[in-house]
């Protein structure tokens, strides 16, 4: 124990470091739900669901509406291995688009 103590306090910024860029470039691996705020309209959660049919550098995430018996599809977000992200769709605004965007980068963060 004390030998992990020592280990722990002289290297604390290198390993701090290593969890910190290691948290924020994972991606959400299960479905989730997010609450989107929209400027005009009440908010809404949206059913965020990977693609795990997407294969290569890219992540591809599917978006529905959530807690409905028929949902709407609300289009899609493809990030690639260096955490960029794209939205591949007609109905979210840009805002919009970046809150899910966030979601999806820190939800397993």
């Amino acid at each position: 124990m004390l030998i992990f103590l020592a280990f722990y306090i002289n290297y604390y910024k290198i390993f701090s470091n290593f969890v910190f860029i290691m948290m924020n470039n994972s991606l959400l691996l299960t479905e989730g739900k997010a609450w989107i705020k929209r400027k005009n309209a009440p908010g809404e959660v949206v059913r965020v669901i990977p693609d795990l049919e997407s294969k290569g550098r890219i992540t591809a995430y599917q978006l529905y509406t959530a807690f409905e018996h028929d949902p709407d599809y609300l289009g899609q977000i493809l990030f690639d291995a260096e955490g960029y992200w794209i939205y591949d769709g007609n109905v979210l605004s840009v805002e919009e688009q970046e809150q899910l965007a966030r979601f999806i980068l820190k939800v397993e963060g």
